[in-house]
């Protein structure tokens, strides 16, 4: 069995480790800023670890850093894009994007994505497998040394849904937000996910203090479905029932993400429907111009997008256009990967 990553193991996981070979619990709390504060890539740079312990977990453990292979960076409003490959071969993206408030990172939790969204580019290339802990985490630790740049904020948005990754995101955010490592308040993180309404209602039970996104696209079950079959399983009704139990669980306001896609969810009436089905729960709609895709024929621009939001505060919700960021880098999820693996002679196929 090979060595796993020490960076997927949280700091109660590695100090059961350590006492199991028996070290001392402070120990762990010396890797742990080693490895998550001043973010080493080997062992050997632990230099107030003893040598033999040293040696021991470089036996048990690995680093599998993904590596960027390109990065590209816009002219226009400074967003970088990072393309990363993983230890297996396999490749993902990252986003890293300029706000007033600082930097957010957009992270990819899966190589590829299964839940067939008809818009997307990241489900065309097929499901490869889920990101491991340190894989996300990495993302963030990457970026940073590549960019010199400091992430505030993070958002689970980039390639997959992380709620089909749910046990790995979770551990994810564990680590992330652990006082004896990154320390980052996960009231700064944004989990984006189709509407898995089972996982939803687990995560609620965490109460992490994160933002959850919905992507919705369709107040409509039939369109909704013939968009994204995971509606097909999880109907409107049930993930609205989702959304207000999870805002009751965690005093936490839903955020849903609607991509505004030409001819087929911006009238005047997909508007009053969609501000019927949210009324009463606490909620912010953020329009999105469907990115354009070589696959499908869906398009619409900003100045589509800035109607149908008046449309939607004119009847009394909270709605806003989304910024476009990196546009003249191909930025959104799945375009850059594609491109790659293609020249690569890669099959992007499953």
């Amino acid at each position: 069995m090979s060595a796993i990553d020490i960076l997927s193991l949280t700091y109660d996981e590695l100090r059961s480790e350590l006492s199991a070979l028996g070290e001392k619990p402070f120990r762990a709390g010396q890797i742990y800023k080693w490895l998550h504060v001043k973010r080493v890539t080997d062992f050997g740079e632990m230099t107030d670890v003893p040598a033999s312990l040293r040696e021991k977990l470089g036996t048990l453990y690995t680093f599998r850093r993904p590596k960027p292979v390109r990065i590209l960076k816009s002219e226009r409003d400074g967003t970088v894009k990072l393309l990363f490959e993983l230890y297996d071969g396999n490749h993902v993206e990252t986003v890293l994007m300029s706000y007033e408030h600082g930097d957010s990172l957009c992270v990819s939790t899966q190589a590829g994505c299964r839940m067939g969204c008809r818009f997307c580019a990241s489900t065309i290339a097929g499901f490869k497998r889920n990101l491991e802990p340190c894989e996300i985490l990495g993302q963030l630790y990457e970026t940073e040394r590549a960019t010199g740049r400091k992430v505030s904020s993070i958002v689970l948005m980039g390639i997959g849904e992380p709620l089909d990754n749910y046990d790995n995101v979770v551990k994810f955010l564990k680590i992330l937000e652990a006082p004896e490592g990154t320390n980052l308040s996960l009231r700064h993180v944004s989990l984006s996910t189709c509407g898995l309404v089972d996982k939803i209602y687990e995560l609620s039970k965490l109460n992490f203090g994160l933002t959850l996104s919905i992507s919705l696209h369709s107040p409509y079950d039939e369109k909704r479905s013939e968009l994204m079959p995971i509606n097909r399983k999880f109907h409107i009704d049930q993930l609205m029932k989702a959304c207000r139990d999870y805002f009751e669980a965690t005093g936490r306001r839903i955020s849903f993400e609607y991509a505004l896609i030409e001819g087929e969810n911006d009238s005047r009436e997909d508007a009053a429907a969609l501000v019927k089905l949210l009324r009463g729960t606490p909620s912010h709609i953020n329009i999105i111009p469907v990115n354009k895709i070589a696959e499908r024929n869906y398009r619409s621009d900003r100045q589509s997008a800035l109607r149908f939001c008046k449309l939607l505060n004119g009847m009394g919700a909270n709605a806003t256009v989304r910024r476009t960021l990196g546009s003249d880098i191909n930025a959104a999820c799945g375009q850059l990967r594609r491109e790659y693996e293609k020249a690569d002679g890669t099959n992007t196929n499953t």
